[in-house]
């Protein structure tokens, strides 16, 4: 089949696109600039197109022939640009692309939105019918484009919304590094008790439960929650990736509250001045929201089935950290 994937030069994006290339589609990856993954999938056959979701003309160029989407494109990290930029890219881009693909009648648009959608978990783990809390503008946009795709499933189009949890692997660039730098010193900050939930997704287990989502019928209107098979409290977390860097680390207790504050001061200092600040919000959030989540829906309607678990997902992204000089 012929395959549009929109943010597909980016962490998770590249492993998909590279999947579907191995399984014999032909691929177009839409992404808003150049990176370091385009010459290598358009090496392996992709054809990469530089252009934002938010460009009618750019989306419209992509679609041609296609007769599934995955909607991965998103406004994430990018700290020094308005609020207002998260929901022309997150809820607008979303609604445009929709728009495109249901112009040239595609057969499957997948949505890919985040579990941040609930917020702190309160009661853990949550299913899908857990409370909607987003707790910044990222999660509020990703969850404000989920009606958008419902409205389009209500019009004839075979829709499907995967609420990922927290993505890593060999390739990620942000999300896990830091966690593996401190480790590798041997020492990490922890502030809190180091109790709080955290629920990993190795990124070939999020690949398969996209691909699930092409076999016809399944899925189709439903919302799921996509995770490796178990949470653990931060702490644990830690210690497994030093067991998979095999080093020692020591752990430095702190009080969780001062990192909070300055978290929210960083921020609107640094905004002004258009400084990517040290700390912020979200960074801090992963010390005091708990995230665990039940991923029985997935199982059931898309035959999801998380192979790699934490270890041996770990000991291949601290490899590849390390083959490539992040260590």
């Amino acid at each position: 089949m012929r395959i549009l994937v929109t943010g597909g030069t980016g962490f998770t994006g590249t492993a998909l696109v590279e999947r579907l290339l191995e399984d014999g589609h032909e691929v177009v990856a839409l992404d808003n600039k150049e990176g370091l993954a385009c010459d290598r999938l358009r090496e392996k056959g992709a054809t990469v197109r530089i252009g934002s979701v938010t460009d009618r003309e750019a989306v419209d160029a992509c679609m041609a022939g296609v007769e599934v989407v995955f909607h991965l494109a998103a406004a994430f990290r990018e700290l020094n640009v308005p609020e207002r930029y998260y929901d022309e890219v997150n809820v607008e881009g979303t609604r445009i692309t929709l728009e495109s693909a249901a112009a040239r009648e595609v057969t499957r648009f997948v949505y890919c939105s985040t579990c941040g959608v609930h917020g702190n978990i309160d009661h853990p783990p949550a299913g899908e019918d857990a409370p909607i809390q987003p707790a910044d503008y990222y999660q509020r946009t990703k969850y404000l484009a989920e009606p958008v795709v419902a409205e389009y499933q209500a019009g004839g189009m075979a829709t499907t919304i995967l609420r990922p949890a927290a993505i890593y692997g060999p390739g990620d660039p942000e999300r896990f590094l830091m966690i593996f730098r401190r480790v590798a010193k041997g020492s990490f900050p922890m502030f809190g008790d180091g109790k709080t939930l955290y629920h990993p997704l190795y990124i070939d287990n999020l690949v398969d439960a996209f691909l699930a989502c092409m076999d016809p019928g399944r899925g189709v209107g439903g919302t799921y929650l996509i995770a490796d098979e178990e949470y653990y409290g931060i702490e644990e977390i830690v210690r497994k990736v030093a067991a998979a860097l095999d080093v020692e680390v020591r752990i430095h207790r702190y009080p969780v509250t001062p990192l909070v504050v300055a978290g929210h001061v960083c921020e609107k200092l640094c905004r002004p001045f258009g400084i990517a600040p040290p700390i912020f919000p979200r960074r801090v959030d992963w010390y005091r929201q708990n995230r665990a989540f039940d991923i029985t829906r997935a199982k059931r309607d898309l035959g999801y089935a998380p192979g790699i678990g934490l270890d041996e997902g770990l000991r291949r992204t601290g490899i590849w950290y390390r083959e490539n000089g992040y260590l």
